[in-house]
């Protein structure tokens, strides 16, 4: 199975969801989306295929969301797309790409969504909680 995951190494739900990743076996492509954003083509269809809107995938922490009013309802989506791919800091994460399917993955035991069944047995995140028993 191929795997994609659009990571920031510096967020703790991108590492674990990277983490269950290798764990299930999976050797993914990892683009670090912030010093190699997607194509307006590609942000598209990962949204397309998640089933969200561009404004769900939109982060608002740690970001210039409240100075660029994005808050307020006259962005359109292709607005939105714009912003994200000005700025990708925008863009929430992780967002994982796999045979079975797209998500993102917050929390990042999502992730289990798009994995074959019992690929991951049992996954401690970071901060020591137990996502899957085996």
């Amino acid at each position: 199975m191929s795997a994609t995951i659009y990571h920031n190494p510096k967020c703790g739900t991108s590492r674990n969801a990277l983490a269950m990743l290798r764990e299930a076996g999976e050797d993914p492509e990892v683009i670090e989306y912030l010093k190699t954003p997607p194509s307006r083509e590609k942000l598209v269809s990962l949204i397309g295929a998640m089933g969200i809107t561009p404004r769900d995938l939109l982060r608002q922490k740690g970001t210039p969301y409240d100075e660029l009013g994005l808050g307020e309802d006259k962005w359109s989506d292709d607005q939105l797309i714009d912003f994200m791919l000005q700025h990708p800091i925008l863009i929430n994460r992780p967002v994982v790409e796999t045979d079975l399917g797209v998500r993102l993955c917050r929390p990042s035991e999502v992730v289990l969504e798009i994995l074959p069944e019992g690929a991951v047995k049992s996954f401690t995140k970071e901060d020591g909680e137990v996502v899957k028993k085996g």
